[in-house]
């Protein structure tokens, strides 16, 4: 199918015109230009998906269903978004000599890489090229991570690529295992590694090597999610890369561990008997929920404190699927794309912000709505957005999330609450100063900021708050369906 292919070409093809023209001074525009392909490509891909369904092609090593393309779509809207607010934000990098034209060609060269091989995650029917495609994603990353080449931005790089590399080789035992699982199968070997073939034979999976893969699995993607005790890569990453880049990796990087978690729980859970996975999907959820909350309210830097926000919400993501109910597993989905799109928005508010003060510190940014308001006033919706105030889309999954976790078990609405609280007071009670506190300088430098992503980004989510589209709710349904075993109505 030519949706297909330019999806997973337009990407490379990227990569490979930075590779020989990278150092072009349009070199942003080009981005661009890519990025935003790619995303009108998806929505055909999207469109045909709706017309005739799940697609099977490629010699059946690509496969692509409603949890795939609405994931599809997510990654490539966010990158383009990103692309926008990069072209002006690595600009000034260059010009202040904060980076070389080399190293702006090697950004432009990562980022493609980056978003190829995200897509490649969700695309791929193949569960060794998923694991080949998720090594490929954290490569890009951590060569963009210690992009600024400062012995800080050095060492989170080497902290990133350390963790998420031990991650990722469990994980490919994981794999190996639900692999070797499917070993009494009448199947051949090269089908064994295909997830459509395994999920149709996932009755008939021998349950003792499943419980051990998917330990391995929650363990290896879970780093990849910031999922704690596995998430001390999380911070470091985000305080010393790129604004663009912590965009990426909280909007659309963390999605992918999920994204894999929820793939093998689909093919696990026929071929057990009990509720393994949901007992530590919730356990890994709910403990990095709560740890996070008391993290985001002890930090100093703007980026740390809302990579700890990410850290949090993404245990919230993994909680909610691991009450295993159709209520949860739509609550996970919307969780997962109002969070992509509220998380990128602050980041790049968060970098508009580092342009402007030179400083990640929040006890030097002071007064922000009063000296720059349109960066001030999209800083504090994201900061609303993402606390979980009514009417963005986050209020709804809290509030549905709760309504489930109270019907499951009364201490886990308790609980939920109280580390909600904590981590709004957190929030406030950082950012408060930082957006009406009183300034000590008259006035900013007139550095050129881009606020239209953000704003773009915010604004989506605050309409999907209000209303879900029709298109989205039939693909959100079908998702869930795949996922729980059935539907939803709202």
């Amino acid at each position: 199918m030519i949706a297909i292919n330019l999806m997973l070409l337009i990407p490379l093809m990227g990569m490979l015109f930075f590779v020989f023209f990278g150092r072009l001074k349009i070199s942003g525009a080009i981005n661009i230009l890519f990025s935003i392909a790619t995303f009108i490509d998806s929505l055909f891909l999207a469109i045909h998906l709706l017309k005739n369904g799940p697609i099977l092609c490629l010699g059946k090593q690509i496969y692509i269903d409603a949890l795939s393309v609405i994931l599809i779509v997510l990654t490539t809207f966010v990158s383009s978004t990103v692309a926008i607010f990069s072209s002006n934000y690595m600009r000034q990098n260059l010009d202040s000599g904060r980076i070389t034209a080399k190293l702006l060609q090697l950004y432009y060269i990562m980022f493609q890489a980056f978003i190829g091989t995200v897509l490649l995650v969700y695309a791929t029917n193949n569960i060794g090229l998923l694991w080949v495609a998720m090594e490929g994603a954290t490569l890009a990353t951590v060569l963009l991570v210690s992009l600024y080449r400062t012995p800080e931005s050095i060492e989170a790089a080497w902290k990133y690529f350390i963790l998420c590399i031990v991650g990722i080789a469990l994980a490919l035992f994981g794999t190996i295992c639900i692999y070797f699982s499917s070993i009494k199968l009448p199947i051949t070997a090269d089908a064994a590694m295909l997830w459509t073939v395994l999920h149709q034979h996932a009755a008939l999976l021998d349950p003792h090597v499943l419980t051990i893969g998917f330990v391995f699995l929650l363990v290896g993607y879970g780093t990849k999610v910031g999922l704690v005790p596995l998430h001390f890569w999380l911070p470091d990453a985000h305080s010393e890369s790129p604004a663009p880049m912590s965009a990426l990796l909280s909007g659309l990087l963390l999605n992918i561990g999920v994204y894999a978690l929820i793939r093998f729980k689909m093919l696990i859970d026929p071929g057990l008997s009990n509720q393994l996975t949901n007992n530590m999907l919730l356990a890994f959820g709910f403990v990095s929920f709560l740890i996070a909350g008391f993290f985001i309210y002890r930090q100093k830097n703007i980026k740390r404190m809302f990579s700890y926000s990410s850290i949090e919400h993404m245990g919230l993501i993994t909680f909610a699927f691991g009450l295993n109910t159709p209520l949860t597993s739509f609550i996970g989905l919307f969780y997962v794309i109002i969070h992509s799109l509220v998380k990128s928005a602050i980041f790049m508010s968060v970098g508009n912000v580092i342009q402007l003060v030179k400083n990640q510190n929040m006890d030097k940014i002071r007064g922000l709505i009063q000296l720059k308001p349109i960066v001030g006033w999209t800083l504090l919706f994201g900061l609303i957005a993402i606390a979980g105030f009514p009417p963005f889309g986050i209020f709804n999954s809290e509030f549905l999330l709760f309504i489930a976790s109270t019907q499951k078990n009364i201490l886990f609405s308790i609980l939920l609450i109280l580390g909600l609280l904590i981590a709004m007071a957190g929030l406030f009670k950082n950012l408060h100063p930082v957006l009406f506190g009183k300034n000590t300088d008259e006035e900013l430098p007139t550095t050129k900021v881009c606020t239209l992503p953000s704003v773009l980004n915010l604004s989506i989510a605050l309409y999907l708050g209000l209303h879900i589209p029709h298109v989205l709710m039939l693909l959100l349904n079908q998702a869930t369906v795949a996922i729980a075993g059935g539907g939803i109505t709202l």
